[in-house]
């Protein structure tokens, strides 16, 4: 029984202890599950610029596809016909000009024509100048009787039939020196040669083809446009063209086709294109092109490209709303200029709309907005 007592001073100190124990037992867990339940305070999930849609004019626009062809391409043939091809002096891509020759026929053979030509003719006239004599004599004896009527018919007879062989002589000498003149193929106009199937050594016959070139070195393009937007185009109208390999040349509509195709439903517009010659030009016939038919210019609501976040095929925007929240709006595009592009639905004109980090962004996230840097007024980038 004496183990068992305590003495006062541990008897305090054990009461100290087990106060203690059973204050940390009645508080700690109450404590823990109401700290636990103390909302802590929001946080932004990024920093984001800002600002408004803008109003500009911008260009209508209609884009088309079509082909780069000769303006006019001449087909140059042989205009005679069975005689030796002895001289080639144009190739494919040489500039030439009109009247130049371009391939010579050997022409013995016809200068031989031409010579007997020309001395048959020198014999008529021989014949006529002595028929002519011999009237003039019919004519002064005439009234003196010496000569009979009929005999004076022949005479004058005679002196007709000279001058109409003079004639006939004349045009034989003139067949001859035009077969000679065909003996040299010229240009027909000033163009580029596209095409050469003269070969040296080879008899052709009338009406071969022998070069092709395109005339003036005027190229256009055919670009198809559909029946629905026909109407739109008018000759005069400025277009843009571009080439497969990036070139670009301004030209203008020269015509419109007055049928449309019934497979397509299109029809060709012909637009002129500046002149190109030599095998340095950038647009070559037979190329592909697209192009786009300036229209004139129209109100339209833009927004930085940035700002448009594309997801699923849709186009989207967000907006900011007043408690620093963002919500995903779907809006349809239109044009695009330098860095605007136009929203022609889903948006008014004072939605704030996200600029900077909106493609990090989901429906409903908490942002912190940040004032954008100072830009180019929409309508100061729509006329650039």
């Amino acid at each position: 029984m004496k183990n068992l007592l305590l003495n006062p001073a541990s008897a305090l100190v054990l009461g100290v202890v087990a106060a203690c124990a059973a204050a940390t037992l009645l508080v700690s867990p109450s404590s823990i599950a109401a700290d636990d339940k103390k909302p802590g305070a929001a946080k932004p999930a990024l920093t984001v610029t800002t600002v408004r849609a803008s109003p500009a004019r911008l260009p209508i626009k209609l884009a088309a596809n079509g082909n780069v062809v000769a303006w006019q391409e001449a087909i140059i043939g042989s205009e005679t016909g069975g005689f030796r091809l002895t001289e080639v002096r144009v190739n494919v891509g040489d500039i030439v000009k009109k009247g130049q020759v371009l391939a010579v026929f050997s022409a013995d053979s016809v200068n031989a024509d031409v010579a007997q030509a020309r001395a048959a003719l020198q014999e008529t006239r021989a014949n006529a100048a002595e028929a002519a004599a011999n009237a003039a004599r019919a004519r002064t004896l005439q009234s003196s009787g010496a000569l009979s009527g009929q005999q004076i018919s022949q005479y004058m007879t005679a002196e007709q039939t000279a001058n109409a062989r003079i004639a006939a002589s004349q045009a034989t000498l003139s067949a001859q020196q035009l077969r000679l003149k065909y003996t040299q193929v010229v240009a027909p106009d000033s163009g580029v040669i596209s095409a050469r199937t003269a070969t040296v050594g080879s008899v052709v016959g009338v009406g071969t083809e022998l070069f092709r070139m395109i005339r003036q070195g005027r190229l256009e393009w055919r670009a198809e446009v559909t029946a629905s937007e026909l109407s739109r185009v008018k000759p005069g109208t400025s277009a843009l063209v571009k080439a497969a390999n990036g070139s670009e040349l301004t030209g203008r509509v020269r015509m419109i086709a007055p049928t449309i195709d019934p497979q397509t439903r299109s029809a060709l517009v012909y637009v002129d294109l500046p002149p190109m010659l030599g095998a340095s030009a950038p647009f070559k016939a037979g190329m592909f092109a697209s192009g786009q038919f300036e229209l004139g210019i129209s109100d339209a609501m833009t927004v930085p490209q940035q700002s448009v976040v594309v997801r699923d095929g849709f186009s989207y925007v967000f907006r900011l709303n007043a408690d620093q929240r963002v919500s995903q709006l779907k809006v349809q595009t239109g044009r695009r200029v330098a860095d605007r592009i136009e929203v022609v639905s889903g948006l008014t004109p004072e939605t704030l709309v996200v600029v900077g980090g909106a493609g990090f962004l989901n429906d409903g996230d908490l942002v912190r907005n940040v004032p954008a840097p100072a830009s180019a007024p929409a309508a100061a980038v729509a006329a650039k």
